[in-house]
């Protein structure tokens, strides 16, 4: 059962934002930082990767730790809902088990896929950019 009434819940998760995220607009600045330009969230992408390097056929994708259920140990961003749990935890799988699907969708189609997570644009911007770099970089 939820601590919340129905409608103050539903005003919760209509201001949870899908694009424009905090995460999202870090990595956006550090790409640019870099020199490199890219396409937001192209429709016609499985997924809509956050940002798509069309020429060379990559994308990365900026996951929030929650949403996208980040798996490593001490995340500290992973929450398990305590609440309506018969809901959240088939929701929570349904995202993992979607992500899976367009990232092996977007191999098949020859683009190259990178993951952030949102954890580490907070705990390891550094080796975010050596990452993000290496991936552009690389043929």
């Amino acid at each position: 059962m939820d601590r919340i009434s129905p409608e103050h819940r539903s005003e919760v998760m209509r201001r949870i934002k899908s694009k424009g995220t905090k995460p999202e607009m870090t990595v956006r600045g550090l790409v640019h930082g870099m020199g490199y330009r890219y396409r937001l969230h192209r429709p016609d992408l499985p997924g809509k990767p956050d940002l798509v390097f069309g020429p060379k056929r990559k994308v990365i994708f900026v996951h929030g730790c929650f949403w996208h259920g980040h798996e490593r140990v001490g995340c500290a961003h992973v929450r398990h809902p305590k609440s309506n749990t018969a809901y959240w935890q088939p929701k929570l799988a349904r995202n993992k088990e979607r992500d899976v699907r367009h990232k092996r969708l977007l191999k098949q189609m020859g683009w190259k896929v990178l993951t952030v997570w949102e954890c580490e644009t907070i705990e390891e911007l550094a080796s975010v950019r050596r990452r993000i770099r290496a991936f552009l970089e690389r043929a």
